[in-house]
């Protein structure tokens, strides 16, 4: 059953919130506007930020999740994005990285392009994260179960998937204006850092 629309955070605000609970985690961003609002907000040396490819968050999450088993991974993802990259749900939960938290701000359209509809109304993207084998799955609108679950998903054994359902309002927010090999460089620099 749907929650009503008032009970539902913006995106910004949920992203917020987890952004409360990360300390040194690294986090990749997924294209688009999410990737502006989360540079405007929380802007860190451990954040990538997806930049003009839409639907591989996930994906390069897996890989540095897989050469950091020590490091907790986030990876905050977009319905949009999610079903560009359905395949990498797939891998995830194939290979089953016990450091990897996939957060999906789901807000059931494409905010980047028009706010066309995704699919997102139709099909429920944690049903097919639990049917894809992500050990832990729950889906959330209200601030204090995303506070209660983030929490939960850092100290517990992944894959893990939070869908986070959220308004279609966006954050004003211009471009990440860090060029892509500086963002690299700071990134890989944070990762390698020390342990998270």
């Amino acid at each position: 059953m749907r929650p009503e629309e008032g009970v539902m955070q913006s995106r910004a605000q949920a992203m917020q919130a987890v952004f409360g609970l990360v300390t040194d985690q690294p986090i990749i961003f997924c294209h688009g506007m999410l990737a502006r609002e989360a540079y405007k907000l929380n802007d860190r040396p451990q954040n990538f930020y997806m930049i003009g490819s839409a639907g591989g968050a996930a994906s390069i999450g897996l890989g540095l999740a897989l050469a950091h088993p020590e490091k907790k991974v986030l990876v905050f993802d977009g319905d949009g994005n999610v079903l560009m990259g359905m395949s990498s749900l797939a891998t995830i939960g194939g290979l089953k990285p016990k450091n990897l938290i996939h957060v999906v701000f789901d807000n059931e359209v494409y905010g980047s392009t028009g706010n066309q509809p995704t699919y997102s109304r139709l099909i429920r993207l944690d049903h097919v994260a639990k049917a894809a084998g992500y050990v832990n799955v729950e889906r959330v609108w209200e601030r204090e179960d995303i506070v209660y679950e983030c929490k939960s998903m850092l100290n517990q054994d992944g894959p893990s998937f939070l869908l986070i359902k959220v308004n279609e309002q966006i954050e004003d927010a211009d471009r990440v204006a860090v060029e892509p090999a500086d963002m690299t460089k700071r990134f890989r620099a944070a990762c390698e850092s020390r342990k998270a």
